[in-house]
């Protein structure tokens, strides 16, 4: 078989090179020598987190197709949630029984869990696997919490994680107006964190606020009447 000859200027002696972007063509010995450099950068693409209010969160999920992630607790979860989410709550209740958790949690007992119905929780080991089994990085996610502090937590995690279209609601399912969701729950998606002994203050503040209004009507409106009452109260 006949070779093919190839002439080169006398300048690519046995050690000189000719240079071109990530390659390196030589000669030694009559033989054409090739070397090819990879230059690998390390890319890191972070998606920046939307913020959004509740109208425009409600367009996300209808229009752009957003899959609505709850990451609350479950007591607040089952109070009220967006009909068709999906709950993967950054943190679960703590039921470690060493004595330092023993400790913190009757202190939270008393105090949090007492006025305000929240559980003693722990983050959840869990998060990022429960939200791999379910959507790929691509997904489109809308994270919602009560107050909005929690889902951007989470967004963040899935942020570093890879998930490049992650939503939240400004200041959590607590700023959401009643009937914009379609909702499952004993109550609406704004007093889902309401619980324990500051739901009865709000009770007893609403009665008594109604009794105080009604009766500044009646001595505003019935002068008299109202004189004669006050006389029938005996003095102290």
């Amino acid at each position: 078989m006949a070779g093919i000859a190839c002439s080169c200027p006398s300048s690519l002696s046995s050690a000189s090179n000719l240079a071109t972007p990530g390659l390196i063509i030589g000669t030694y010995k009559g033989r054409a020598l090739t070397e090819r450099r990879s230059h690998k950068r390390n890319l890191v693409i972070k998606a920046e987190v939307d913020f959004v209010n509740f109208e425009e969160a409600k367009k996300l999920i209808a229009v752009d197709g957003y899959a609505v992630v709850d990451i609350r607790d479950r007591t607040q979860f089952e109070r009220a949630h967006i009909r068709d989410c999906y709950h993967v709550p950054l943190f679960i209740e703590n039921k470690d029984n060493d004595l330092g958790t023993i400790l913190l949690r009757t202190v939270h007992n008393n105090f949090s869990g007492l006025f305000y119905g929240l559980p003693f929780t722990k983050p959840n080991p869990d998060f990022l696997q429960s939200v791999r089994s379910q959507f790929s990085p691509e997904s489109k996610l809308l994270l919602v919490c009560q107050e909005g502090l929690r889902s951007t937590a989470a967004a963040n995690k899935l942020d570093e994680a890879g998930y490049q279209n992650i939503a939240c609601i400004t200041s959590g399912l607590q700023s959401v107006a009643p009937g914009v969701f379609d909702t499952v729950g004993s109550t609406e998606l704004q007093n889902a964190g309401k619980a324990g002994l500051v739901t009865i203050q709000g009770k007893i503040s609403a009665v008594l606020g109604t009794v105080l209004i009604c009766a500044y009507l009646f001595i505003t409106f019935f002068p008299d009447q109202a004189e004669k009452l006050l006389q029938l109260v005996p003095a102290s």
